[in-house]
């Protein structure tokens, strides 16, 4: 299904390069008064963009949203940790990680809880979002910590395959958050 595919799209790019050629040929004739050097830097300007725009289709769009999400990441990406808790030790279970609830499913003896918003700039193929992730203590309200994140997914040559995706920082920052908010009570 694949070959197929690309199989229909090398044709229609080479169809395509064969039809600017015969109306090159066919308009662009030393007959009709124009020079050669015009014929030679249009021409090369044809093949040129030929060539070009299926690059950029292909690598460039997704190329730009990558710099522009990692522009995000260094301005206000990454992990923020506003208030370390100390939970006894059988708060945690054996790989070391406290169940934070969401705000939704958290029941009124659950001291914590956790939300998420998130902010798409650009929808459709591609898609550009940030996603902000915090953990809230429930008896004042105060935010002890929060994650950044920055997302892109999609913007290839469309087809049965999977979308590339970029992201920063890593997908782990849930996890590592709540490990450094929480931490184990030291032995008395």
């Amino acid at each position: 299904m694949i070959a197929l595919y690309v199989l229909v799209l090398a044709l229609l790019w080479l169809g395509a390069g064969a039809l600017a050629r015969r109306l090159w040929s066919t308009y662009f004739v030393p007959e009709r008064g124009i020079s050669r050097r015009v014929r030679v830097i249009g021409g090369g300007m044809l093949l040129f963009g030929w060539l070009f725009v299926p690059v950029y289709l292909l690598y460039g769009r997704t190329a730009l949203l990558d710099a522009e999400v990692r522009e995000l990441c260094a301005k206000d990406g990454g992990v923020k940790v506003y208030e370390t808790v100390r939970l006894p030790a059988e708060r945690f279970d054996k790989w070391g990680n406290v169940r934070i609830p969401s705000k939704r499913d958290a029941a009124l003896a659950d001291e914590y809880y956790y939300e998420i918003d998130t902010t798409y700039f650009r929808t459709g193929n591609p898609e550009v979002w940030r996603s902000r992730y915090w953990v809230t203590r429930r008896s004042d309200g105060k935010v002890l910590g929060e994650s950044i994140r920055y997302a892109r997914r999609g913007g290839d040559i469309p087809g049965p395959w999977h979308p590339s995706s970029f992201g920063c920082p890593d997908a782990t920052t849930q996890e590592s958050i709540e490990k450094s908010i929480f931490m184990k009570e030291a032995f008395k």
